[in-house]
């Protein structure tokens, strides 16, 4: 037995496939696989492939690799979200399409032909491919769910409840065991002129002639999709393929071949194409060859910085680390200088207060302080723009935050006070000032015509 698995899901049946030991594509042989088929029975299919494919994996310790067909991209993500539950890994989702063109290449079926319309026909619907052979391109697909499988055997299921010959069951359990009885009959008719089985309900008789007659309008409708997406994709289609287990029927390849007016292939065992195909493009893993870090953007920690700066000053040598450390240097000289300069300021000040210089610094100030005007001084000072939240009623989504225009307000400064203050002196632009005591000035008495000067009289009290 080989070491790969190929695996099918679908609506009604979950198919493993695994191919005989060397039975590849370079040395192949269509029926040498061992196939197995599990009917869904109620349960979600991807739950069950899960299921299936994790119990072969513990019977099967060396099994290199699993390939999984998937329908489109929602089935996909069912499949990996149902292998993970199941923490499987060592597998590859391979596209239905290309599973089965896979297998039809390696059987030799489609030689001769370049283009083909790939009809596929299953139990929950129909998908028509067209696709080209040599690159594997899938040039246009449409898929519907008004046939299928499921709707053939409601038509089986309605025909024999209306013939009288079976009742109608009284609870789901029992329309449910019916339908898998219908659905024997329909794959019993595809050999067979006639079926009849026996349940709790009564007898399930139909004839192939009947078969046909009740799916003939369900047939043509898929033949005429058929038509339309071999018209739309604009392709020179060569051949239809015909694969599911719908194909089986024998009414399906006449009614697509009389509507499309070309040959129908229909592949032995139609409905384990896909499985049979996907077990082809299953390969081993490989473990992945080393490969170079791609180097990553980031702001580094403080501790790398730190340990990068000491091997820098390390590496420059003390010279670097004494140019690195000037600039702070240098600014602490420049404070130095600086409190020195208001130092001798402030003491130069104070001495030329004591000399005698302060009425004419005080004059000069009070000149100064007159020399304002005495009006009101008015004046405007804008106001500051706040945004509002208001959205624009056109675009409520993405509107702009409309601003208010500007507003002013007349604000009314009054003149200072002429009234004589403190006696202060700025010594230096941005330091407090500086009060200067006041010094009473020296009153003399008057001279008298001898030139002395008259004494003080004493107040008597």
């Amino acid at each position: 037995m080989s070491s790969v698995l190929g695996v099918s899901v679908g609506a009604g049946a979950v198919r493993v496939a695994r191919p005989h030991a060397g039975n590849t594509a370079e040395w192949f042989t269509a029926d040498r696989f061992d196939v197995q088929n599990r009917p869904v029975e109620g349960l979600r299919p991807e739950d069950l492939a899960a299921e299936i494919i994790s119990g072969i994996h513990l019977d099967t310790p060396d099994l290199e690799a699993t390939a999984v067909g998937y329908r489109d991209d929602q089935h996909g993500r069912g499949l990996r979200a149902a292998l993970a539950r199941r923490q499987l890994v060592n597998y590859e989702l391979v596209p239905e399409v290309l599973a089965a063109v896979e297998f039809l290449l390696a059987t030799g079926e489609l030689q001769g032909y370049r283009t083909i319309a790939l009809y596929d026909l299953g139990s929950s619907g129909l998908t028509v491919s067209v696709v080209d052979l040599a690159t594997r391109q899938v040039h246009y697909s449409e898929r519907t769910s008004d046939i299928g499988g499921d709707y053939l055997d409601t038509l089986i299921r309605e025909q024999q409840i209306a013939s009288g010959r079976i009742a109608h069951p009284a609870d789901p359990a029992g329309l449910t065991a019916l339908d898998a009885l219908c659905r024997r009959a329909k794959e019993q008719l595809s050999g067979n002129t006639a079926v009849a089985l026996p349940s709790e309900y009564g007898l399930v008789l139909i004839s192939q002639e009947n078969f046909e007659a009740l799916i003939q309008l369900a047939v043509e409708s898929s033949a005429r999709l058929t038509r339309e997406v071999i018209t739309r994709s604009e392709q020179a289609v060569q051949a239809v393929v015909a694969i599911g287990g719908c194909a089986r029927i024998p009414l399906v390849s006449k009614t697509v071949g009389r509507w499309t007016g070309m040959p129908v292939v229909v592949p032995a065992q139609p409905e384990t194409v896909v499985a049979r195909g996907a077990s082809l493009l299953a390969r081993p893993s490989v473990l992945a060859a080393p490969t170079r870090p791609v180097p990553m953007v980031a702001t580094a920690p403080r501790s790398a910085k730190s340990q990068l700066a000491k091997a820098k000053s390390a590496t420059n040598g003390p010279d670097a680390e004494e140019g690195r450390r000037e600039p702070g240097a240098s600014r602490r000289r420049e404070l130095s200088v600086a409190g020195v300069a208001v130092g001798a300021l402030v003491v130069i000040a104070a001495l030329g207060s004591a000399l005698g210089w302060g009425p004419q610094v005080l004059q000069g100030d009070s000149q100064s302080s007159n020399a304002q005007s005495s009006s009101a001084v008015t004046t405007t000072v804008p106001l500051p723009v706040i945004p509002t939240g208001t959205r624009s009623p056109d675009d409520p989504t993405n509107a702009s935050i409309a601003a208010p225009p500007p507003q002013y307000s007349t604000t009314t400064t009054d003149a200072p006070s002429t009234t004589p203050g403190p006696n202060t002196i700025v010594v230096v632009p941005g330091l407090p000032p500086i009060v200067v005591p006041t010094i009473p000035p020296v009153v003399l008495p008057p001279l008298l015509p001898n030139g002395q000067r008259q004494q003080p009289q004493q107040h008597q009290r």
